[in-house]
């Protein structure tokens, strides 16, 4: 019997990418969208999910039982950026973005356990970011909501072992999808004392999702988790530059660190 897998966040990008190469490899795939009406020409299913909403999620995964009976793979995909100075980003937007970033993808891992236990198996991929292993400029609130969901993961990787569920992270860098088009700008104020830094940091950041990696990459290597004997923690994906940014944290004094990446975004 194939796999049956969710993808939360399949309408697009690297959600939809996911989704259309597991469906090829003979998967039951079923994505999620907040308005699945709108995407009947998918080449998956797709599920009704608000993963900021507990209900919305207990619906979503009790229609996929009904379906299908099982669950095998959930994949935490869906996910917002947010850029700004943290001293102009208003709070409320903060705490929307770790709503969705973070206490959503936990929701859905809470909601499949269960499942999953009665199944005796069961692997959940959380989709986070290089951005989560370092804190960036302009991108702190992001950077925080990725890292927090990175560090989640080892710890339910130990209390689910006994379970024979498996959890891993993979953290894309830069991938050419819509994710800026999504994303919440703090403005780039005319009286602000970070308006030369924010504004020339969001024209480099934009540039870098225009020039990535094509997402087919990241469907190739959620694939090979997949069907691994016995996944990793951490994956990285990404090109080479932005994968030996992690590597470099690790091993260069902070300071230096710090200077680096100053000088990367020009600030």
């Amino acid at each position: 019997m194939a796999k049956v897998v969710l993808i939360t966040g399949g309408s697009s990008g690297i959600g939809k990418s996911v989704g259309e190469f597991l469906t090829n490899k003979k998967y039951t795939v079923y994505g999620t969208s907040r308005f699945s009406e709108n995407h009947t020409n998918s080449k998956f299913p797709m599920i009704k999910l608000d993963v900021t909403n507990t209900e919305s999620i207990s619906e979503c995964v009790s229609e996929l039982i009904s379906k299908t009976g099982q669950i095998d793979v959930l994949i935490n995909n869906a996910g917002v950026g947010i850029t700004g100075p943290l001293e102009e980003i208003p709070m409320e937007e903060m705490k929307r973005n770790f709503e969705t970033n973070l206490f959503g993808p936990i929701n859905m891992i809470n909601a499949v356990l269960p499942h999953m236990r009665a199944q005796k198996s069961g692997q959940i991929l959380n989709i986070t970011s290089i951005a989560g292993y370092m804190g960036l400029p302009f991108r702190g609130v992001y950077s925080a909501s990725k890292g927090a969901l990175e560090l989640i993961t080892e710890s339910y990787r130990m209390e689910l072992k006994a379970f024979n569920i498996s959890m891993s992270n993979i953290a894309p860098g830069d991938f050419a999808t819509n994710i800026a088009a999504g994303r919440y700008h703090a403005p780039v104020l005319e009286d602000s004392p970070y308006k030369l830094a924010y504004g020339t940091t969001l024209k480099t950041m934009d540039s870098h999702v225009d020039s990535g990696e094509n997402p087919l990459i990241l469907a190739e290597v959620i694939h090979r988790i997949i069907i691994s004997k016995n996944p990793k923690i951490h994956y990285k994906v990404g090109a080479f530059l932005q994968k030996f940014s992690v590597v470099l944290k690790r091993i260069l004094p902070d300071l230096w660190y710090e200077k680096l990446l100053s000088s990367f975004y020009n600030i």
